[in-house]
């Protein structure tokens, strides 16, 4: 570690936070003083610490201590990925970039490591087996979810939304209209079929894009676009109608098979809910029955299955 002139420092790396909120940064510095310091190569370019660089700065600071390594181009950009992911909040893409980035720098200093699985293998004491070697030959995945606190998996999916999202899937996320589940979907298709039908799921639920996903993979994108544009849709209304329906259902069914009843104070209001929602119920019947049917809607069945019940004790929540 040496001083240096802060002026000597140049910032170049696109990886560097020079222009984030540092107030609280600049009060700690005032407070206890520096407690990491700067990371520069041999031409005095700044690796990491972009956010300390500038709260010194700005506090009139002339000199300041630098750690100064002599490292490839490649060992460079890692530690400032590096700095990034362990350091400073991104946004979503910016952090799916930086883990992404780095685990293909990563690879490609230590190929050692890309044999071993992400998986959790354990020796038979119960030990992890990442953790006996050495960090040369343990995943990039394994040493971030170490440094970072975050699940392998949450890593793992990280990664693979950057590595397969086309650029349009990533610009329609940077602006908030694709979330990561929608995204996780989408990126089973290959990245022009994702440009073609992004503008079509960025409305939809995950489960919806999950099933034109698999019918894009079925019946080819085209078709399956156009049965999305031209197939009559269902107002999400009724959509979100059937779900309760469905869990109402189950409930009532086993208030009924156990002969439930009860005197508390909050009966009326529950049974006058109820006689509410028995007109609405009427009311929607009559809206969408077909004036040319004959046929008379089937008695209400009160039957209780096992699944019925399990499922009514998990559902247990208000609606």
């Amino acid at each position: 570690m040496e001083l240096i002139s802060i002026d000597s420092i140049k910032t170049k790396s696109s990886y560097l936070r020079v222009e984030t909120n540092i107030e609280k940064l600049k009060k700690s510095i005032e407070t206890v003083g520096l407690i990491s310091p700067l990371v520069i190569n041999q031409n005095n370019e700044l690796i990491a610490g972009g956010r300390r660089y500038s709260a010194l700065k700005e506090l009139g600071v002339t000199e300041v201590p630098v750690y100064k390594v002599e490292k490839s181009d490649e060992e460079q950009e890692l530690i400032s990925i590096d700095e990034n992911l362990v350091r400073k909040d991104l946004t979503k893409i910016e952090f799916e970039k930086c883990l992404n980035r780095g685990k293909e720098i990563y690879e490609q200093l230590y190929p050692e490591a890309k044999k071993v699985a992400d998986e959790d293998m354990q020796t038979e004491e119960g030990i992890n087996i990442q953790d006996t070697l050495p960090n040369d030959q343990r995943s990039f995945i394994d040493l971030t979810a170490e440094k970072t606190g975050l699940s392998k998996k949450v890593i793992k999916s990280a990664i693979e939304r950057d590595a397969n999202s086309s650029e349009k899937v990533k610009e329609y996320r940077q602006h908030g209209e694709l979330n990561a589940s929608q995204t996780n979907e989408i990126i089973k298709l290959d990245k022009k079929d994702q440009d073609k039908v992004v503008d079509l799921v960025k409305d939809k639920s995950t489960k919806e894009v999950k099933e034109l996903v698999k019918a894009i993979k079925t019946k080819g994108v085209d078709q399956a676009v156009d049965d999305v544009l031209f197939s009559p849709s269902i107002p999400k209304e009724y959509k979100s109608i059937d779900t309760l329906t469905k869990r109402i259902n189950k409930l009532a069914a086993k208030v009924l098979l156990e002969e439930m009843n009860s005197d508390h104070d909050d009966m009326e209001k529950i049974l006058k809910n109820l006689t509410t929602l028995r007109n609405h119920v009427d009311q929607m019947l009559m809206l969408n029955s077909k004036p040319s049917s004959n046929s008379t809607l089937p008695e209400p069945e009160y039957t209780m299955n096992p699944d019925d019940m399990n499922s009514s004790e998990e559902n247990h929540t208000s609606f």
